[in-house]
């Protein structure tokens, strides 16, 4: 009788443990005071305290406890009513390797109970939105904690989206956060691995959104972080800019095209973007190129598609001989024209022409001509192209020939 009663004493402490949120919070708490600093300890303790305390219900009070040692109440401020520790990351030492360690005890925790992966994100996310409660040493460690776990992928960067909270950006409380939190993702990482990251959730165009309206400009960002030492990033930021004001040049270009404007208007447009947003000549004869050839649907038919971009490209020609004043621009079209025919197979054929259309038009000049043949042409189709043009060129380097006779006789 004795023995049954001890059982139920036991299987009830047990149960109490497992369901009860602050008998679970007075384990957990217990223990780490047990644990200590020793952060071996401390993930061994809750390796094994995941066997009897339910993990998946209390996962919240669990982050909460290991981060900043007790439950916390909305705003982020810890709740009176229950036990805390020392023992936890808020309390830890500001600096990469103790923080590197508290990753640590993350990563072993996650991988050994896979379920709590999204209820850590959540967690995350929480705390990122409560960073006006807490101390700048304790958002520091916070930061510094995210940017790692961001960087071993033990967190997605759509967890950046809680930075975006109007208050936290109109205090100036995300930027100084961001700042903090990026610098330890590139201590761990390349700029390269940082965009994958944020390409992958579409966060690559939203980080100006750490700053409030009036001051979401490259400018405002590029200086910010440049001057947080974080210059890679001001500069991954500057770029995709460019990209975004890029596609939405094409696409705006198509539609003047595709409504037949006069072409003076257009040239007059892409004056104003070129100088608006610092494009360079060769960038923008690439766009009007594509946006040219993207304006028409083309002829299924070999034979009538040649014919049918020449009359097109006849007619546009002013346009592109607006935009290639310099020989680099002229080589990029050149290039951009090659690229072109061969991902288009129907255009296979038609390149010679439309390079002597083009050079007739004074679009091409006989320079760029015999530097793409002789040393700058691109490998797609090479063989095809450069006998398409073997003839022209020819006759290109005789007529130079017979100009400096000329010249030499004139003397």
């Amino acid at each position: 009788m004795h023995v049954f009663i001890t059982l139920v004493s036991i299987v009830c402490r047990y149960e109490k443990e497992r369901f009860d949120p602050f008998q679970f919070q007075e384990s957990i708490v217990q223990g780490l005071n047990q644990t200590g600093t020793d952060l071996n300890a401390v993930t061994k303790f809750l390796d094994a305290s995941g066997a009897k305390l339910d993990y998946r219900r209390y996962a919240e009070t669990l982050f909460d406890i290991l981060v900043a040692g007790g439950t916390l109440a909305p705003g982020g401020t810890l709740s009176d009513d229950v036990t805390c520790t020392d023992f936890c990351l808020f309390k830890a030492q500001e600096d990469m390797e103790t923080m590197q360690a508290y990753a640590q005890v993350f990563n072993k925790l996650i991988r050994r109970y896979k379920y709590l992966e999204k209820g850590f994100e959540e967690e995350i996310k929480k705390l990122l939105l409560f960073l006006k409660g807490f101390t700048e040493s304790e958002r520091n460690k916070l930061a510094m904690l995210t940017g790692i776990l961001l960087a071993n992928g033990s967190l997605s960067a759509s967890i950046l989206s809680s930075l975006f909270n109007e208050n936290l950006v109109k205090e100036g409380v995300s930027a100084c956060f961001a700042v903090k939190l990026f610098k330890s993702w590139l201590s761990e990482k390349d700029i390269n691995s940082v965009a994958a990251s944020l390409r992958k959730v579409g966060m690559e165009n939203r980080l100006m959104e750490l700053f409030p309206a009036n001051k979401r400009s490259c400018e405002h960002f590029s200086k910010y972080f440049t001057d947080a030492g974080l210059k890679e990033l001001s500069d991954f930021a500057r770029n995709q800019q460019s990209i975004g004001a890029r596609k939405e040049l094409q696409k705006e270009l198509q539609e003047l095209i595709s409504r037949g404007d006069p072409l003076k208007d257009i040239i007059t447009y892409i004056r104003e973007e070129i100088k608006k947003n610092n494009i360079s000549e060769q960038t923008m004869i690439g766009l009007i190129w594509s946006s040219v050839m993207s304006s028409v649907e083309w002829n299924k038919k070999e034979e009538l598609v040649t014919e049918q971009a020449i009359k097109h490209l006849k007619q546009y020609s002013p346009l592109l001989k607006a935009f290639t004043s310099q020989g680099l621009s002229e080589l990029t079209l050149l290039l951009k024209i090659q690229e072109y025919c061969y991902d288009n197979i129907h255009f296979m054929k038609a390149f010679q022409k439309i390079v002597v259309l083009l050079y007739k038009a004074d679009v091409l000049s006989e320079e760029a001509i015999l530097k793409w043949y002789n040393e700058a042409h691109l490998a797609k189709g090479k063989s095809v192209f450069l006998e398409q043009m073997q003839k022209f060129v020819e006759w290109l380097k005789n007529a130079e020939e017979e100009s400096e006779s000329e010249e030499e006789e004139a003397d």
